[in-house]
């Protein structure tokens, strides 16, 4: 049954990843231009934020998930400006090699970026209460090791999804050459900034 609960999970995790979005493409693009490992800890910045919205799901902390629910307009304001600013920057990313103490600090920078861009779209949670309500996850009667089980299983089916992707696209980073990769980051950068115009397209409507 525990581990049912983890499997399930895991499924919920990859489903939620596997869209093809503006986090998706931040995970190619970055894996062509900076490896297999940047490409790899953008996606895993997302699956911890994923993780956190689960978590208060999966914890039924109500008071926590009302409050992000009804800040949502703001948040995705926020999470619009962001992508444009991530999609300014991809655009004008130039290929190059970099210094290990550069490529730490990107790597960083990787994580935090998506972490935050997901948080920013706290209506995630309401996706999530209601796939555990409907499993029998939020309830009085259930243990919190379950539910903690389920939020694990959530992170690892999503981060699971980024390491298959991430790692599909390596195959290819070596075949690309800075020309091309120059283009790659141009046109991502111009679909990330759609993505963000349509976010606050959205928000204002």
């Amino acid at each position: 049954m525990e581990w049912g609960l983890f499997i399930k999970g895991f499924i919920i995790g990859f489903s939620i990843a596997a869209p093809v979005g503006p986090i998706g493409i931040l995970c190619i693009q970055r894996t062509l231009s900076g490896g297999n490992v940047q490409g790899l800890v953008t996606g895993l910045g997302a699956a911890t934020a994923d993780a956190v919205y689960g978590f208060i799901a999966a914890f039924g902390l109500t008071f926590i998930s009302n409050f992000l629910v009804d800040q949502s307009l703001w948040f995705r304001i926020i999470g619009g400006f962001f992508l444009c600013y991530l999609g300014i920057r991809a655009f004008f990313k130039k290929p190059g090699n970099q210094t290990v103490s550069v490529a730490n600090s990107t790597t960083l920078s990787a994580y935090g970026t998506t972490f935050f861009l997901t948080l920013t779209n706290p209506m995630t949670i309401l996706f999530f209460a209601g796939i555990f309500a409907g499993l029998g996850i939020v309830s009085e009667s259930i243990h919190y090791a379950s539910a903690g089980l389920m939020v694990i299983g959530v992170f690892t089916g999503s981060g699971a999804w980024w390491l298959l992707l991430s790692g599909a696209t390596g195959i290819f980073r070596n075949k690309v050459s800075e020309r091309k990769l120059t283009i790659v980051n141009k046109i991502s950068g111009i679909v990330i900034v759609v993505f963000g115009i349509v976010a606050l397209i959205s928000a204002v409507i």
